[in-house]
């Protein structure tokens, strides 16, 4: 078996790689990663023994092919920052949609058994009440969300025009370790420990459901390994809490005061709540295995204790 992991020395995708190496030992694994700010090979060093690492961009059709033959694609490799994406569109679209192109146009050349692509829970946009089925309508708010939505539209056209077995994976916030210091969580963290203000727009009552990057990693894999082709699977943990919530938890976590946390102006087009429903991948036998106390603990923990891995970015 030949694994491809594009994106694959990002947060989550070099989190997926460890899981592969630990579950699939006979397994060969390639990983393609272009090496942007928030891709770098520290995330890999204590795999990259078991790997084989090539160092491209998914939008340069050439950088795609050094990979050779590979059985099975999951595509990690995006841009995802929100507020950049309000910036810097073009990239995003370039990234996310013309980068998948390429990677569906390999994945028919290559015959591939599997193709995974990675989303977000954020292509649905904003609910108030309930939760999304992976049938509901999209409604991208930004143009981050846009251009995974445009790029799940893409992957499902390959499904039925060309027959290639897709799979899509829709996850909730995530976080856990090597997660780059522009995403709520690690600069909240970041902030605290250097004593810094807690930035939270608007009024901080934004909800998102939180998910460690471990539960993500196993629920993509359960995808792979007993989910049908042509479906998409919603990943979630259920874990709903307000921005304002998440910053006193971590000051409380770090026996720190409460007046770190200051108020910004809101973001542009900033979703208020996401909720998706998750009954399809734990019918498949998936289920988070941290709680979220658990998982904050051991997040706040990591960045404690590694930073070699942090500081040089700030």
């Amino acid at each position: 078996m030949r694994f491809l992991v594009t994106g694959g020395a990002g947060f989550i995708g070099s989190n997926f790689v460890r899981l592969l190496v630990r579950k699939y030992p006979d397994a060969e694994i390639v990983v393609l990663d272009k090496l942007t700010y928030a891709g770098r090979m520290e995330n890999l060093r204590d795999v990259q023994n078991n790997i084989i690492f090539i160092h491209g961009d998914i939008c340069k059709i050439d950088d795609i092919a050094k990979a050779g033959p590979c059985d099975v694609l999951f595509n990690f490799a995006a841009e995802t920052h929100v507020d950049r994406s309000i910036s810097e569109p073009d990239l995003f679209v370039r990234t996310d949609v013309l980068g998948t192109c390429n990677l569906l146009n390999y994945a028919i050349k290559q015959d591939i058994s599997r193709y995974i692509q990675i989303s977000t829970d954020e292509v649905y946009g904003s609910i108030r009440s309930g939760s999304f089925h992976e049938t509901d309508l999209l409604d991208p708010s930004s143009p981050y969300s846009a251009s995974k939505a445009a790029a799940e539209h893409l992957v499902h056209s390959y499904y039925k025009t060309y027959g290639l077995p897709v799979i899509t994976t829709r996850s909730s916030n995530n976080f856990g370790p090597y997660q780059y210091p522009e995403k709520l969580i690690p600069v909240l963290i970041l902030k605290a420990l250097s004593r810094q203000p807690l930035p939270l727009y608007g009024t901080g009552l934004n909800v998102r459901d939180w998910l460690h990057v471990d539960d993500n990693c196993t629920g993509i894999d359960t995808a792979y390994a007993k989910g049908s082709p042509g479906q998409i699977y919603n990943i979630g943990a259920g874990n709903e809490k307000t921005n304002l919530e998440i910053a006193r938890i971590i000051l409380h976590s770090l026996n720190m005061n409460e007046d770190l946390i200051t108020f910004v102006a809101d973001r542009a087009g900033h979703d208020f709540r996401y909720s998706i429903a998750t009954e399809k991948i734990r019918e498949l036998g998936w289920q988070p295995s941290h709680s979220f106390d658990e998982s904050i603990k051991m997040t706040i923990d990591w960045y404690l204790k590694n930073e070699w891995w942090w500081k040089p970015l700030l």
